[in-house]
């Protein structure tokens, strides 16, 4: 693997002397047709604001109805850099996953000759990433591959509008459940039983379990935090998200202890902290595989089951397995509804994953994972729903169309979704 990452160094390294020493090969103008008028900018006029702050009179066609503060933004956009390792965005690219965003984002940004942007975008992405100016907005500009880049005006449009019908829906979603909550806190004389907006009084402790799946080959990782009373302790399982790690929730779990509950927060191998850090050294070619979408919930069962075996070993610090919550963000997030009941419609994944229309990945970048699930043959997704939840509090979870609305109302226990503004990954269609 070594070896391998090695070889896309010097590649990466020779493609970026030859890109530099063959300065045709860069564009010089982006265009687009609104109807039979083109539209176009040169490079070298953006370039020219971008390090001066001038603007000439070909850009200023453009810039005369933006405000100051515009201006601004524009500057800082074209200036902006981000620091990304170009291997590692190299081995995303070529992901399944990469490609796919690649060819969303390829129908929008095309080549000279009207064609999709795919690899001429994906090669722009590495070389800047490589150069020593950095990934750019400017420089991603100057390093595509071709003389004019071309924008299509027909996906442009439709992209808007998916953005624009995206607020819609959301503004409407908010105003329903604004007036939904008023309802809730008239009809509602519930008085909550703890104040979690500060620590709790209960002291507590930690330690990592190691747990062996033998029927599926699979080592889990778990910190369990348990409070220190002699009385049996309702139970939250912690679910992170995709590439993150168990230790990015030690916080929650610190301060949830702190209030009586046991917590247990797990790795799920194959889509987690590591299993990045396999795709940046060449470890791993996929940033997930479609069998994550069942093996995570079965994580989830298997660390109830040894909670349950821990409860028989141990009867001095019991697990009060009658009162198990969980919790989930964004894949997290699937995983926990995934094992609360709510059900994968494949059929309605797979219609809009094949579909055509460019505007559903850019309005739904979650689109990307969940539709990894495609490619799960639907007589081998086993029974995921696990009885011995009780309750589901989500945050930025994916699954819109991984469940639907119909796979989500099969949930038969409260839940809890927590999302920004803009979260259509939130959304049940």
């Amino acid at each position: 693997m070594r070896l391998k990452q090695g070889f896309q160094i010097f590649a990466l390294s020779v493609l970026s002397t030859i890109f530099t020493a063959i300065p045709t090969l860069a564009a010089q103008r982006i265009s687009t047709f609104y109807g039979i008028i083109e539209l176009s900018i040169s490079i070298a006029s953006l370039e020219t604001y971008a390090q001066s702050g001038f603007i000439d009179n070909e850009l200023a066609v453009y810039t005369q109805r933006l405000n100051p503060e515009d201006l601004v933004t524009l500057r800082q956009l074209l200036n902006q850099r981000i620091d990304f390792n170009s291997v590692a965005l190299s081995q995303f690219l070529y992901s399944s996953m990469g490609e796919s965003a690649l060819e969303y984002v390829g129908e929008l940004i095309q080549t000279d000759a009207h064609q999709n942007g795919f690899y001429a975008i994906r090669s722009t992405l590495i070389l800047a990433a490589a150069d020593p100016d950095g990934l750019t907005l400017l420089n991603v500009l100057k390093q595509f591959p071709s003389d004019t880049i071309r924008v299509n005006f027909t996906t442009a449009q439709q992209t808007i509008a998916a953005f624009t019908q995206l607020f819609e829906q959301i503004e409407q979603i908010d105003a329903w459940i604004e007036q939904q909550s008023l309802i809730a806190e008239t009809a509602s004389s519930i008085t909550p039983s703890l104040d979690l907006h500060t620590s709790g009084s209960w002291r507590w402790r930690v330690e990592t379990l190691t747990l062996y799946d033998a029927q599926r080959d699979r080592e889990l990782m778990i910190d369990l935090y348990r409070p220190q009373f002699n009385q049996p302790a309702p139970v939250l399982i912690l679910s992170p998200g995709l590439a993150a790690s168990r230790t990015n929730f030690a916080y929650l779990a610190q301060h949830l202890a702190s209030h009586g509950f046991a917590v247990a927060i797990l790795d799920h191998p194959g889509s987690d902290r590591q299993q990045l850090q396999n795709l940046q050294d060449g470890a791993v070619s996929e940033v997930v595989q479609p069998s994550e979408l069942i093996d995570r919930p079965l994580d989830i069962s298997a660390v109830l089951d040894e909670l349950e075996r821990l409860n028989q070993v141990n009867e001095a610090e019991p697990f009060n397995l009658q009162q198990v919550g969980i919790l989930g963000h964004s894949f997290g997030g699937y995983t926990a509804l995934a094992v609360a009941g709510a059900t994968v419609n494949l059929t309605q994944l797979r219609s809009t994953c094949e579909s055509d229309t460019i505007d559903v990945t850019l309005a739904n970048p979650s689109l990307l994972l969940q539709c990894a699930a495609v490619d799960l043959p639907t007589e081998t997704i086993p029974a995921l729903h696990d009885e011995r939840l009780r309750a589901v509090f989500v945050f930025n979870p994916i699954g819109s169309s991984l469940f639907g609305a119909d796979g989500l109302s099969q949930i038969e226990i409260p839940v809890m979704m927590v999302g920004g503004s803009r979260m259509r990954s939130l959304l049940p269609w």
